[in-house]
């Protein structure tokens, strides 16, 4: 969250310079990368959730949203939804017990493995996820406040970070066709 009135410098800077000046430069500047980047994660993170609070809806509740509506069916297996997101199946139980509440989706068993449950996105939920996607997309994505080609050269230096990370694996290319 960005504060009421800008700060007179850049304590990022002056953590960078400390950093320095207490004998660590070899480390100052990753500190400062990695001091931005989790700044910026809350700046972000908080311009996203004004525009989704006004709809009951978190990020967390719009990207597994998000996801259903992506798929064929709307329907995934929540282990899939687990490991699509990214996030620990103990998350995805509580975001899917919040939606199912609010009647944005629903709980069914799985047709072929007796198993696995399938969260399925309802109408209002399909509904919802449309509406909250324009309103975020005009209002932060549209003009998130970063020229258009800084975004690309930082998507991919942090998409470089992550896959080096172990985050993902870039995918196997399909053989052309014969």
């Amino acid at each position: 969250m960005a504060p009421a009135s800008p700060l007179p410098m850049d304590p990022i800077a002056e953590a960078k310079r400390q950093w320095i000046a207490h004998g660590w430069a070899d480390a100052a500047d990753a500190m400062a990368a990695f001091s931005s980047v989790m700044r910026t994660h809350q700046i972000m993170y908080s311009r996203v959730d004004a525009v989704l609070k006004p709809l009951g809806l978190s990020y967390a509740r719009l990207e597994l949203l998000r996801l259903l509506s992506f798929t064929r069916d709307g329907a995934l297996p929540m282990a899939s939804a687990s490991a699509r997101l990214q996030v620990h199946p103990t998350s995805v139980t509580s975001v899917v017990d919040r939606l199912e509440r609010d009647a944005l989706v629903r709980r069914e068993a799985h047709p072929s493995d007796g198993r696995a449950t399938l969260v399925v996105l309802t109408d209002a939920g399909r509904e919802l996820v449309e509406k909250a996607t324009a309103v975020l997309n005009a209002d932060v994505f549209a003009s998130p406040g970063i020229p258009a080609a800084d975004l690309q050269t930082m998507t991919a230096i942090l998409a470089r970070f992550r896959r080096e990370s172990g985050d993902f694996t870039d995918p196997v290319p399909y053989p052309d066709p014969l």
